[in-house]
């Protein structure tokens, strides 16, 4: 039998209640054909009883084998939903149950597994944040209809069929003892564009900035994204925006440039901040508007400011300034560029990194840094010359060789190659 309402409906008015939805039903859509659906403990690898059977339009054959109908384990709990994939003004909701192709009622095995059914509309699939639009908590063996509608007049993305058997929960008689889905199929007749009310969903709602309106008189039930109040006559301020104001503009260079439907700032993200909310921070080695500039050469990479680009931890060596994008100084190098170079060749080819002379060094001078006087005795270009008097002199020119910084002890001359009387004496002694 059918029911509007959840009574019982005797045979001489079935055809009356039929005309009735018929007269509905071409006025309204069903917009749960052929939607996606899911289903709770799908028994693996029957296709026959795939939740898809129940949104597909068919409902000639209601038999476990005539692949029209959506079924699963026995359980404590049984789940169904169908996804309309958007929102959409739902009039009335009619369930097709698995029959058998058998009479309905007391006689039915099937018939106790929908005792205590409900039915919810919400835009998620937790039934928990909508709208319970049916609880069965009066239907018996006899009474429960193998065909049943319900009106519920509110708007949501899925259509969500709810049964339980809990432990420790005393039923009525006739129930099972576990429950399964048994839906041939599920129909969701509503408008398929929102925006309108009206039995030919015809009607704009009263409101131009109402997204859902009751599909029956038109109330505002919901309004476009970017607008609030009860006549959606107010816009998103303050730096908020979508459905109901709810959401944060991100971190836009112009908070009052936040697009109040999405969130999208239209002139660009303040710096630090990228993306078309201006919700995600630079990435690693960026900074500044858009993210568009690159971190200079950060001792750590990732303490660049991504605002300002500041190096919190200083600069690599070689580099100076707060973003250490600036190369040493002429002549200084390393950390900081703190570093003095030595005797080089060519002071422009010190390494700013860690001092190296890369065309080598002064004359006189040795070492990758040519901070090292030549040996006592050497002179030139690579320590290669060697001194007229290298024993006798502290010191010669790295030209001619003199000895331009005196004598050691014992020895005179311009080239200390005279001993001094002493020294000869000395001398004479040790011969004797």
């Amino acid at each position: 039998m059918v029911s509007l309402s959840g009574n019982s409906v005797y045979p001489h008015d079935v055809l009356t209640v039929l005309l009735c939805l018929l007269t509905v039903s071409q006025a309204y859509v069903n917009v749960a054909l052929n939607k996606p659906a899911y289903q709770q403990y799908s028994a693996p690898g029957v296709d026959k009883g795939d939740a898809s059977n129940a949104v597909d339009g068919r409902k000639s054959d209601l038999s476990e084998y005539g692949g029209q109908c959506a079924m699963s384990w026995e359980e404590q709990t049984a789940t169904w939903w169908v996804n309309l994939t958007t929102i959409h003004s739902i009039h009335h909701i009619t369930i097709y149950f698995r029959t058998g192709n058998k009479p309905w009622g007391p006689s039915n095995w099937l018939t106790k597994y929908s005792l205590g059914f409900s039915v919810y509309v919400s835009n998620t699939t937790d039934r928990l944040q909508g709208t319970l639009c049916y609880k069965d908590d009066n239907f018996t063996l006899d009474t429960i209809p193998a065909v049943f509608t319900t009106t519920c007049p509110v708007h949501g993305q899925y259509v969500i069929y709810y049964n339980e058997r809990l432990r420790g929960v005393t039923y009525p008689d006739g129930y099972s003892n576990t429950v399964a889905i048994g839906l041939c199929e599920m129909e969701v007749y509503g408008c398929p564009a929102t925006g309108y009310f009206g039995s030919n969903c015809s009607v704009p709602c009263s409101n131009v900035n109402c997204q859902y309106c009751h599909i029956e008189v038109g109330t505002c039930l919901g309004c476009k994204p970017g607008y609030k109040g009860h006549r959606c006559e107010m816009a998103c301020e303050g730096g908020t925006y979508g459905a109901g104001c709810k959401e944060t503009c991100g971190t836009c260079r112009d908070v009052n440039q936040c697009s109040i439907n999405n969130g999208t700032c239209l002139t660009g993200c303040d710096a630090g901040f990228k993306g078309d909310l201006c919700k995600s921070v630079c990435d690693r080695g960026s900074y500044g508007y858009d993210c568009n500039e690159t971190c200079g050469h950060c001792r750590d990479v990732n303490r660049c400011f991504v605002i300002t680009g500041t190096c919190f931890t200083g600069c690599d060596p070689g580099y100076q300034g707060d973003v250490c994008k600036t190369s040493c100084d002429r002549g200084s190098y390393g950390y900081d560029c703190n570093e003095i170079c030595g005797h080089c060749r060519d002071v422009n080819k010190c390494s700013i990194n860690n001092g190296t002379c890369l065309t080598g060094c002064d004359a006189d001078f040795q070492g990758n840094l040519c901070k090292t006087p030549c040996p006592v005795g050497y002179f030139g270009q690579d320590c290669s010359e060697t001194c007229i008097n290298s024993y006798t002199c502290n010191g010669c020119n790295d030209i001619n060789g003199s000895c331009d910084y005196g004598c050691r002890p014992g020895w005179i001359g311009y080239f200390c190659q005279k001993k001094t009387t002493r020294e000869t004496n000395k001398h004479k002694q040790i011969n004797r």
